[in-house]
């Protein structure tokens, strides 16, 4: 039997996708599974407030499992929480090769002050996709004028280079706007079948590479912030 919300339990908060001076990012929550293992994980996050808060197994051999909850529901995979809980067990002298997600096995590196995670397009959420002919536009938007669904509005600023802006609603997920989206990321490479520079949000930056058959990596900064207790 488990209990609705946890007393006291501590969540460490990494900031996901910043810019290169730290700042942005979208905020993750990161939690021990032996530290809540009575408590209901889906609550525990909706308290949490997050798009995401991740629950961690132990690490054992280079790989480890989470799970996965956004305010609403849980998912199968998504890109902004196995970067950052690679970055944060690489940050604990835990580091892992592979973490385990329900949708499959995701590999997880880091080069040059980039992490990355390797996954399949179709592990994404089903997101709809709106391109703008002018980015612009799309800081004009209100989430407001997305009360369901999950959509992922984008334009290029600079189609050779693979550049692009973008935001994403999701009120299906219980997250009324995201700041930074690794799933649409590797979704929106799959679909272009090339390479992008991502600035979401406020400003937070997302890079990708397409591999083939399916398969991308969806990469970018990590820094720490402050843990909450709930």
């Amino acid at each position: 039997m488990t209990v609705p919300e946890s007393d006291g339990a501590q969540i460490e908060v990494v900031r996901v996708f910043t810019d290169q001076a730290g700042r942005f990012g979208n905020p993750l929550g990161i939690v021990r599974h032996a530290a809540v293992a009575g408590v209901d994980h889906q609550a525990l996050a909706a308290r949490v407030g997050y798009s995401e808060t991740v629950v961690v197994d132990d690490p054992a051999d280079g790989r480890v499992r989470m799970r996965i909850y956004t305010p609403a529901v849980e998912l199968p995979f998504a890109g902004h929480p196995s970067v950052g809980t690679a970055w944060w067990l690489s940050d604990q002298r835990q580091p892992v090769h592979i973490i385990d997600v329900p949708a499959g096995p995701v590999e997880v590196t880091s080069t040059d002050g980039i992490t990355w995670a390797r996954a399949r397009a179709e592990w994404t959420p089903d997101f709809e996709f709106h391109e703008f002919e002018d980015a612009a536009e799309i800081a004009t938007l209100d989430p407001g004028d997305f009360p369901e669904g999950k959509h992922y509005c984008w334009g290029w600023t600079n189609e050779p280079r693979g550049a692009i802006r973008s935001r994403m609603f999701a009120p299906a997920m219980g997250v009324a706007e995201d700041e930074a989206t690794g799933a649409a990321a590797v979704r929106l490479t799959a679909l272009l079948t090339r390479g992008l520079k991502i600035t979401q949000g406020e400003g937070s930056q997302i890079f990708t590479e397409w591999d083939s058959d399916g398969w991308a990596r969806v990469g970018g900064r990590v820094v720490a912030d402050h843990p909450i207790v709930v």
